[in-house]
């Protein structure tokens, strides 16, 4: 098996790609050693001392390092731990799969309730998240969470890769915002959640 490791836009983080599926749908995020307990691959992650993060998308896992950490030597730490995992077949979560464990967007924590007479407004900024923006995000390691609209502000979550990476504030005013702006005249400003 080889597992193919990209750069993303945040130097504290890789991505991994397995060549498989890693989550069957949605993402997950661990924030911390404790939420790793729910995932043997991610707490085996966090048991080497040298990460922060570790996200699950589609087909790959993003690992944000601790600061200070160099790359050189956890990267070949964290293959192996990939490379045992998905050839051992094991489970991705305790006692299951992740189709029980994943959140989707729409029952994810919100900043703001929505409101019944921004449906439409709603509706679109979120089909312009699914189809425009979560796939760039995806490629550099990330995903990113709808979390609510009102009185024009949009509020998102970057997760993954794209959390701590220093560009994040670019990519949510000047990709996300100027894309929303354009094609949902409502919106005015994105803020983060």
């Amino acid at each position: 098996m080889f597992i193919e490791t990209e750069t993303t836009p945040n130097p504290s983080s890789l991505k991994f790609l397995p060549g498989r599926a890693v989550m069957p749908s949605g993402t997950r995020e661990f924030a911390s050693p404790e939420a790793a307990e729910a995932s043997p691959l991610a707490q085996a992650i966090f048991d080497t001392g040298e990460v922060v993060n570790v996200f699950y998308g589609w087909d790959f896992v993003t690992v944000t390092a601790a600061p200070g950490v160099d790359w050189s030597a956890l990267k070949p730490q964290v293959h192996a731990i990939l490379l045992d995992h998905f050839v051992s077949e094991a489970p991705l979560f305790v006692g299951g799969t992740a189709d029980g464990i994943s959140v989707p967007p729409e029952e994810a924590e919100m900043v703001v309730e929505d409101r019944e007479e921004d449906a439409e407004i709603i509706a679109s900024i979120n089909e312009l998240l699914e189809t425009r923006v979560r796939p760039a995000v995806a490629g550099d390691g990330g995903d990113i969470a709808y979390r609510g609209f009102s009185d024009g502000v949009v509020y998102l979550t970057l997760q993954g890769a794209c959390a701590g990476c220093p560009s994040s504030t670019a990519t949510l005013k000047h990709g996300i915002e100027s894309l929303l702006k354009h094609y949902v005249p409502e919106v005015v400003e994105v803020r983060a959640a």
